[in-house]
């Protein structure tokens, strides 16, 4: 499919379509959407913050991917951001829409943030490098990080 298939919007995930995203991450195995939900409903993580937002993409009307920036909430520094909860439909994955996600939210980022820290599986790790992530050692909540330019600098 083609990038064009695909509408980026704002997202709560209190939506219905929500539901049957969330159901397939976790017959996955992943439970980033679980604790989106939660973080949601519990109002900790509402999107709210400085930069910070939830992007949901849309392939007409069915839900088929997900990405999130937040101020990074593991450190102490606002000025770092962090990806957060990027999942992509198993029958969307590989035709563009992850990088369509994190290159959409990279552009957020350079707008409020110095630095984009994320926690990627392992099996992860290349599509981070190819999208100019650097590897983090020996970090327990970071396993890449991009070093952005503000716009205009």
């Amino acid at each position: 499919m083609a990038r064009d298939d695909y509408v980026l919007k704002k997202l709560r995930p209190s939506a219905a379509a929500f539901q049957l995203l969330k159901d397939e991450s976790r017959l996955e195995g992943y439970w980033m959407l679980v604790t989106l939900a939660e973080g949601w409903a519990s109002g900790s993580n509402r999107f709210l913050k400085r930069g910070e937002v939830l992007y949901g993409a849309w392939q007409g009307r069915d839900l088929v991917g997900v990405c999130g920036l937040n101020i990074d909430p593991y450190l102490d520094d606002r000025n770092q951001g962090r990806v957060r909860h990027l999942f992509v439909s198993a029958a969307h994955r590989r035709d563009g829409l992850g990088r369509m996600l994190i290159e959409t939210v990279i552009d957020r980022a350079r707008q409020h943030f110095a630095v984009l820290n994320t926690r990627a599986p392992r099996e992860a790790f290349p599509f981070y490098e190819r999208l100019g992530f650097e590897l983090v050692k020996e970090q327990e909540f970071v396993t890449h990080r991009m070093k952005l330019r503000h716009k205009g600098e």
